[in-house]
C-alpha cells in the first residue's frame, strides 16, 4: 500500500518538472527557426493527454512486487502509451525546424541538445516499460541513465535554454556568446561521460541504492566519476556568464532575438517594474 501511494504521488511529480520545459521549448525552437510553431492544437492535446496518462503508470515502479499479471499489462500499456503523445511533441519541434532559417545561438543548442538527449531518456523508458524485460532492468544503473537523461538533459537542459533566451531581458545585458557557448559544449559533453555509461553498468546487473560495488564495475564508474566533476564544473562557467551578464555588457534591444513572439519583447530591456498603463492588444 505504501508504495501505491508513494508512486501514485511520485510519477506525476516528474510529469510536473518536464511539462514546463515542453513549454519553453516550444517558444525558443520556432524563434531560432522563424517559423510558426507545426502543429500548435496537437502540441496542447499532446501536454493535456501527457498530464492526463501520468496518473496512469505509477505502478510501473513496481513491476517486481508481486502484482497481478492483469495489473502489468494495464500499467505496461499504458507506459507505452504516453510515449505516443510526447513522440508528437518531437515531430513537431522537428517539424518547426523543417525548411525553417535556423541560427543556433545558444538557447537553441540546449533546445537542440535538449530534444535529442530527451528522446535517448524516451527510448529507454520504453525498454523499462516491458513488463517481462523490467525484471532484468528493474533498481539497478540503466534506471539511474534514463531518468537522469530525461529530467538532467531534458529538463535541466530546458532550464538553461530559457535562462539565456530570457537572460537579456531580466539584465537588460546580452550575455558572453563565447563563454556560453564553451558552457553549452561542456555541458552537453560531460553530461555524456556522466550518464551514458550508467546503461552499461545497469545491463551488467550494478544494483542502484547501494554504498559500494564489485570490483569489475570500478572502470566504468570511474568514467562516470570523471563526467560529473566535467559536469559541475561546467555550470561554474554558467555562473561565470550569469555574474558578467548581471554587472554589465552589451545593452540588449527590447527584441534581441528576431523571430521571437510575446509580450515581453515589446517592453524596453530590462523589464520596467511597470509594464503596461493599458492592456495591450493581442492578434
Amino acid at each position: 500500500m505504501f508504495q501505491h501511494i508513494f508512486w501514485f504521488f511520485g510519477h506525476p511529480e516528474v510529469y510536473i518538472m518536464i511539462l514546463p520545459s515542453f513549454g519553453i521549448i516550444s517558444a525558443i525552437i520556432p524563434t531560432f527557426s522563424r517559423k510558426k510553431l507545426f502543429g500548435y492544437a496537437s502540441m496542447v492535446y499532446a501536454t493535456a493527454s501527457i498530464a492526463g496518462l501520468s496518473f496512469l503508470v505509477w505502478a510501473h515502479h513496481m513491476f517486481t512486487t508481486g502484482m497481478p499479471v492483469f495489473a502489468e499489462l494495464f500499467f505496461m500499456y499504458c507506459t507505452m502509451l504516453i510515449s505516443v503523445p510526447t513522440g508528437v511533441k518531437v515531430f513537431n519541434w522537428v517539424a518547426t525546424m523543417w525548411r525553417g532559417s535556423l541560427t543556433f545561438e545558444t538557447p537553441m543548442l540546449f533546445a537542440l541538445a535538449f530534444i535529442v538527449l530527451f528522446t535517448i531518456g524516451g527510448f529507454s523508458g520504453l525498454m523499462l516499460a516491458i513488463t517481462p524485460v523490467d525484471f532484468q532492468y528493474h533498481d539497478t544503473y540503466f534506471v539511474v541513465a534514463h531518468f537522469h537523461y530525461v529530467l538532467v538533459s531534458g529538463a535541466i537542459f530546458s532550464i538553461m535554454a530559457a535562462a539565456y533566451y530570457w537572460m537579456p531581458k531580466w539584465t537588460g545585458h546580452m550575455y558572453n556568446k563565447k563563454l556560453a557557448n564553451w558552457h553549452f559544449w561542456c555541458s552537453l559533453i560531460s553530461v555524456n561521460i556522466l550518464f551514458f555509461p550508467m546503461h552499461f553498468l545497469g545491463l551488467a546487473g550494478m544494483p542502484r541504492r547501494i554504498p559500494d560495488y564489485a570490483l569489475q564495475f570500478a572502470d566504468i564508474n570511474a568514467i562516470v566519476s570523471v563526467g560529473g566533476f566535467l559536469f559541475g564544473f561546467s555550470q561554474l562557467i554558467f555562473l561565470a556568464v550569469v555574474i558578467k551578464c548581471v554587472r554589465g555588457g552589451e545593452p540588449a534591444p527590447a527584441k534581441p532575438w528576431e523571430g521571437a513572439e510575446g509580450l515581453e519583447w515589446t517592453i524596453p530591456s530590462p523589464a520596467p517594474y511597470h509594464t503596461f498603463a493599458t492592456p495591450p492588444k493581442i492578434d
